[in-house]
């Protein structure tokens, strides 16, 4: 099943009719007021649809009934609100030009197709007739991935939407994997393979919102990545339409016939075909699972706690560190009472009675999987914790970030209406070098944020997490919150993600660990594969799309 374009915020996050988590007078807004030096919390409303002049179609009308031809007249979609819905995605930046009424880049049309042939058929046509078409899935990109961007000034530009192409096409419960179709959305592809005791259990943050198709062009982890692997360790094959025609990659277990072009389609965000459908790797629904936190007196020894864990080879789901401004905010930030309560004095009593009352650090652990296995994995995790010097919290922690782990998007509209930014970026490196990497990033963020301020003693939050691990290292995701510049927002915003991705890569991390390269962070993607290794990825986009045609400007900047 899909969801009606016409339920979900153009300009925002989630249902139309989603109610506001942040109501004006709750007590979050003046703790986010004081904390951010701000003497008040401007309004700043985003504008309605209905004030917003969009650009004429500039598809003519043969051209128009070629594409009715293909996929229906009902498929063919040329109203404003199709049109704004798909012109860009979600990052920060994204909402800054949507917000704001600045829809100057919008799809001419958005098609949306039944079918791999009817995907074909359309590529097909945008290669014919030099047109530019956007592959888009959820539109949950925060790095400008779907952004209805054309290949030359003044071009035509044509969305096709997949999100009508959902079927499970097959479960194969003695090999383990499932064919998909890649419009489908996550929670509808998990109610399908759960009523058969199966479960991919890819859940990124954008999960109620995102379909497989994206998963895999972005190569994105969910939030269990630790057990049930990235994008491109669960993708067995895929089909992808391209001007070229059909391409299948390989379905074997394993092969030594030349490189694994799995590889290619993972990452590759629409630049060399549309993904059809894929097969990918599932799982039994796991018997029990156990999420609990531990507290640390620093960030260093819980990256250690996490690097123990890893080369342990203990089967763990999620290990999740938050560093200390991080543990500070959302604590603060969830709490509904007062910092000065009874309950909240207590509470810092007894931190400051173990030692935790400088700069703790919490860590979320999850097990999955048959009931002796997450009973011996989790005693073996605390014992490492506790040999670090941890304090162990139980399952309240974990049980509150599980029920609540989709939530955090709600929370940036109704800061935006507010003037107060909010953004996410990440990377991954080894663990020699985390809390180096670490340590620049803030830095260089926060400098960039102290030099585009709206007024004097204001001030931005810059904090950190380490979601995914390995043997070898560990993605690091920083989220940062700031006063807007109400005059030169995108300028402010560009400055701060300029100073941070100079400092990921000058400081040996990747420019996206599991966001994607899009837009945002095409100006670095040469410099971090070296110049053969970008030649290669040009050359490889020439064969399939010698037109140029599929998602312009992504990812081959």
């Amino acid at each position: 099943m899909t969801i009606d374009r016409a339920s979900l915020r153009w300009n925002g996050w989630g249902p139309a009719a989603q109610e506001n988590v942040l109501p004006d007078g709750a007590p979050q807004w003046e703790w986010i007021r004081t904390t951010l030096g701000l003497s008040r919390l401007p309004a700043t409303p985003a504008r309605p649809l209905s004030e917003i002049r969009i650009p004429a179609c500039r598809l003519d009308t043969p051209l128009l009934d070629r594409l009715r031809a293909i996929v229906g007249a009902d498929q063919v979609k040329l109203d404003d609100y199709e049109r704004a819905f798909h012109a860009r995605g979600k990052s920060y930046h994204d909402l800054l030009y949507l917000r704001a009424g600045m829809l100057d880049m919008v799809p001419d049309a958005v098609v949306y197709p039944r079918s791999a042939d009817e995907t074909l058929a359309l590529v097909k046509l945008a290669a014919e007739e030099d047109i530019t078409l956007i592959p888009f899935g959820g539109g949950s990109s925060v790095v400008g991935g779907i952004n209805a961007m054309p290949k030359s000034l003044g071009g035509a530009v044509i969305t096709l939407d997949t999100t009508l192409m959902s079927r499970v096409i097959q479960i194969d419960k003695i090999a383990m994997t499932a064919t998909v179709e890649a419009g489908i959305y996550g929670p509808a592809l998990e109610a399908a393979l759960q009523q058969h005791g199966v479960t991919l259990a890819h859940y990124p943050q954008s999960f109620e919102f995102s379909t497989l198709g994206g998963w895999i062009a972005a190569r994105g982890a969910g939030q269990q990545s630790n057990r049930y692997g990235k994008a491109e360790k669960w993708l067995v094959s895929a089909s992808l339409a391209t001007p070229k025609g059909f391409w299948a990659t390989e379905a074997t277990p394993a092969s030594a016939a030349g490189p694994n072009l799995n590889q290619l389609v993972a990452g590759s965000e629409g630049t060399l075909g549309v993904i059809c459908e894929a097969t990918v790797k599932i799982h039994v629904l796991p018997a029990r699972k156990d999420y609990r936190g531990y507290l640390f007196k620093n960030f260093e020894s819980g990256i250690e706690a996490a690097r123990r864990i890893n080369h342990a080879d203990i089967p763990v789901a999620m290990v999740r560190l938050s560093d200390a401004p991080e543990t500070h905010f959302f604590q603060a930030f969830s709490s509904t009472s007062s910092p000065t309560s009874l309950k909240a004095r207590a509470q810092r009593a007894y931190l400051r009675l173990k030692g935790f009352d400088e700069a703790p650090c919490l860590m979320l652990i999850g097990h999955e999987g048959d009931a002796d296995t997450v009973v011996w994995a989790q005693a073996q995790t605390q014992a490492i914790c506790k040999k670090l010097g941890a304090l162990a919290l139980g399952t309240g922690p974990g049980h509150k970030w599980y029920h609540g782990r989709f939530h955090a998007p709600y929370s940036r509209d109704p800061m935006l209406d507010h003037g107060i930014g909010i953004d996410t970026l990440e990377t991954s490196t080894r663990w020699s070098n985390i809390t180096n990497l670490h340590n620049e990033v803030v830095a260089a963020i926060e400098g960039a944020m102290a030099a585009n301020m709206p007024e004097r003693g204001a001030r931005g939050i810059v904090m950190a997490h380490v979601s995914h691990s390995y043997p070898d290292g560990a993605s690091l995701y920083f989220t940062f919150v700031f006063p807007r510049q109400l005059d030169c927002e995108v300028e402010q915003w560009q400055a701060i993600k300029r100073a941070a991705s100079d400092a990921i890569l000058e400081h040996r991390g990747t420019i996206s660990h599991h966001h994607g390269v899009g837009l945002d962070h095409a100006p670095w993607l040469a410099e971090e594969k070296g110049p053969v290794g970008y030649e290669v990825l040009k050359a490889l986009k020439r064969e399939l799309d010698p037109a140029g045609v599929l998602n312009p400007g992504k990812l081959i900047g």
